[in-house]
C-alpha cells in the first residue's frame, strides 16, 4: 500500500530503493526527531546514514561520486526524510540542490574532483551563502565584495540565514566585484570553510527546524584562489538563480513531508480518539478536514513531481518550480494548522508531532524565496506568454 500510494511513477528498482529509504526513516530517523527538535542537536548520525545510502548526492553522476538518480526520485526521497524529520530533510536538500548541483552544472573537472566528489559521497557537507542582512529577496543588490588580487580574490562582507552554516565544510559563496554592476558583477565561489577569514558568527534561535543550524557568516580579508571561481566573473547571478529553481523543488518536497506527517498523525488520532461514544473519525466535521488535507497534499505533490520531471528533461521549469514550492509550502502550513484542530487541545502540546509539524512548516513559506517571490516569478512568466 505504501509503495503504490506514494511512489506510483517509479520502476521496481526505484521502488525497492524508496522502500529502503522509508524503512530507514521509520526505524532510525523518526524516533530521533523529537530529541533533535528539543535539543537543537545536529543530527550527525542521521546524516551519516543518509550518506551511506547515497542520499547526499542523489542527482550527481556516478562518475563524481553521486547516485546518478533522477530529480523525481530525489523529490520522493526528500518527502520521505522530511516526513520523519524536517531538520534532516533540509540538511539533505541544501547539500543536494544548492551545493552539489551548481558544482556539477558549472564546475570544471578539477573542481568536481576536489569539491563535488566528497560532497556527493557525504564525506563533506555544504552550505549556500547568498542572502545578506539587507538583501534577502533582492540578491542583485548584495554587498559582499570580492576584490581581484594576484592569484585570486580577497573577500570581505557578511551573509545571513545560512542553512548548515555551522557544520559545513564547503560553501558556495556569492560576492560582487562591483556593487554598481548589480547582477552583472556577481561571482560564485567554492570555498573551504576552514580557511583564514571565514568566520561563523551568530546562530539563530528558531521557531522550527531547530536541529538544522542557521548561521550568520563574516568574511575578513579572506583570500580565495582563482581555482575557486565557479564559472566566469559575472556568472554568479545566473548560477544563483538557476540553483534556486532546483532548490525550490527540494523545499517543496520537504513541505510535502511535513504535511504528510501531520495528515497521517491526524488520521491515526481521529480513529483512536472517542467523543460522544464513537471515534471522532465518524464526525463529518473531522472527515471534511481530512478530505481537504488529503486533496491539498496530493495537488501539491503532483505539482512538485511535474516540476521535477521537467527539470530532469532539461526544459524550462522555473515557473513550475515556483508553483510547486508555493503550493507545497502553503499547503503544509494549512494542513499543519488543520492537524492541530483535529487534535484539539492535544495538538497544542509538544507530546504530539503535529505541534512540531506546525512550527517546521512555516519556514517553507520563507526560505528559497518567500511565497511573495514565488508569486512574482509565476506571474512574470505568465505575462511573458501573453
Amino acid at each position: 500500500m505504501q509503495t503504490e500510494r506514494y511512489w506510483p511513477m517509479v520502476d521496481e528498482e526505484k521502488k525497492s530503493l524508496m522502500e529502503s529509504i522509508h524503512q530507514l526513516c521509520v526505524a532510525e530517523i523518526a524516533p530521533r526527531a523529537k530529541h533533535h527538535d528539543e535539543t537543537g542537536e545536529f543530527p550527525t548520525a542521521i546524516v551519516s546514514k543518509l550518506a551511506e545510502m547515497g542520499m547526499m548526492g542523489m542527482m550527481v553522476d556516478e562518475k563524481w561520486g553521486g547516485a546518478g538518480l533522477d530529480v523525481a526520485t530525489y523529490a520522493m526521497a526528500m518527502e520521505e526524510v522530511s516526513a520523519a524529520c524536517a531538520s534532516s530533510g533540509v540538511i539533505m536538500s541544501v547539500n543536494n540542490s544548492l551545493v552539489c548541483w551548481p558544482i556539477s552544472e558549472y564546475g570544471n573537472d578539477a573542481q568536481k574532483e576536489k569539491w563535488l566528489k566528497p560532497l556527493a559521497q557525504g564525506q563533506k557537507l555544504g552550505c549556500f551563502a547568498l542572502s545578506e542582512p539587507g538583501h534577502g529577496s533582492d540578491p542583485a543588490g548584495l554587498q559582499c565584495r570580492a576584490v581581484k588580487v594576484p592569484g585570486g580574490y580577497k573577500i570581505n562582507g557578511s551573509k545571513n540565514w545560512i542553512t548548515n552554516g555551522k557544520e559545513a565544510d564547503t560553501c558556495i559563496l556569492f560576492a560582487t566585484i562591483d556593487p554598481a554592476l548589480k547582477h552583472k558583477g556577481i561571482c560564485a565561489f567554492v570555498v573551504d570553510t576552514k580557511i583564514k577569514g571565514y568566520i561563523v558568527s551568530k546562530l539563530e534561535d528558531k521557531l522550527g527546524i531547530t536541529a538544522s543550524s542557521t548561521a550568520a557568516l563574516f568574511f575578513e580579508d579572506m583570500f580565495v584562489p582563482d581555482e575557486c571561481l565557479l564559472g566566469k566573473e559575472g556568472d554568479g547571478f545566473k548560477v544563483a538563480m538557476s540553483t534556486l529553481d532546483g532548490g525550490r523543488i527540494g523545499i517543496a518536497a520537504q513541505a510535502l513531508g511535513i504535511a504528510r506527517c501531520a495528515l497521517e498523525a491526524s488520521k491515526q488520532f481521529a480513529t483512536e480518539r472517542e467523543q460522544f461514544g464513537a471515534p471522532i473519525s465518524k464526525l463529518q466535521a473531522i472527515q471534511f478536514h481530512l478530505a481537504d488535507m488529503t486533496t491539498r497534499l496530493q495537488a501539491a505533490r503532483l505539482l512538485t513531481w511535474h516540476a521535477a520531471v521537467k527539470k530532469q528533461a532539461g526544459v524550462k521549469y522555473s515557473q513550475d518550480a515556483a508553483m510547486a514550492k508555493l503550493s507545497a509550502s502553503e499547503s503544509a502550513m494549512w494542513i499543519a494548522t488543520k492537524a492541530i484542530q483535529v487534535h484539539g487541545g492535544y495538538g497544542y502540546t509538544k507530546e504530539y508531532v503535529v505541534e512540531r509539524n506546525f512550527r517546521d512548516a512555516k519556514i517553507t513559506e520563507i526560505y528559497e524565496g518567500t511565497s511573495e517571490i514565488q508569486r512574482l516569478v509565476i506571474a512574470a512568466e505568465e505575462l511573458r506568454k501573453s
